[in-house]
């Protein structure tokens, strides 16, 4: 298989931890090589959170600038902050849902609009999603789904050697019982927002 390096960036309290751990698993559960990573700064409630996801066969979960073939991002400004980090060629999928950080609430910073994060993006990635990761969240049962909604849609692409399918055996097996049903809803809304 194709080796992947996937940059996941966040907010403390979105998940991003959560979604790396459920993707790796996921792999780990298809059979492939896995090597995953937090290099996150400030995990507690709107820090930011950075994690990776290296597939087939990697020995170092770091990723450095210009080699992320995808970045996952689960908050629109960290997907901008974390262009860097993009491979040339290399493909985007982010949430366009926003989580102010403290110098924007305060009113001392301004944050950018969503279209001029989409130019950005689009200005370097070979091919870019955003999706309304919250609002299909709640419709598929809790906006806490978002980063899974997120998952589905990057397992819809084509870019990872599994599928939606995949994910959801591994939501049923990783996950609480309790949380499975909307969790596998939000696979499919994601699925569907990139088909």
């Amino acid at each position: 298989m194709k080796r992947i390096r996937i940059h996941f960036a966040g907010v403390g309290g979105q998940g991003t931890l959560t979604a790396t751990t459920l993707l790796s698993k996921t792999a780990l559960d298809e059979g492939l090589e896995v090597v995953s990573g937090e290099i996150h700064g400030m995990a507690q409630r709107g820090g930011v959170v950075e994690s990776t996801l290296l597939l087939g066969g990697w020995q170092s979960p770091v990723i450095s600038h210009g080699e992320a073939d995808i970045v996952l991002g689960f908050e629109a400004l960290e997907t901008y902050r974390a262009i860097p980090y993009l491979a040339r060629d290399g493909y985007v999928l982010s949430s366009t849902d926003f989580v102010p950080p403290p110098g924007v609430s305060a009113g001392r910073e301004v944050c950018p609009p969503l279209d001029e994060i989409k130019k950005a993006v689009n200005g370097c990635a070979k091919q870019a999603w955003f999706i309304p990761c919250q609002e299909l969240g709640v419709r598929a049962g809790s906006i806490q789904c978002a980063n899974t909604v997120l998952l589905g849609a990057l397992s819809a692409t084509g870019l990872l050697p599994f599928g939606p399918d995949a994910l959801k055996k591994s939501v049923r097996r990783h996950l609480p019982e309790r949380l499975a049903a909307m969790n596998d809803a939000a696979v499919d809304l994601g699925a569907q927002a990139v088909g």
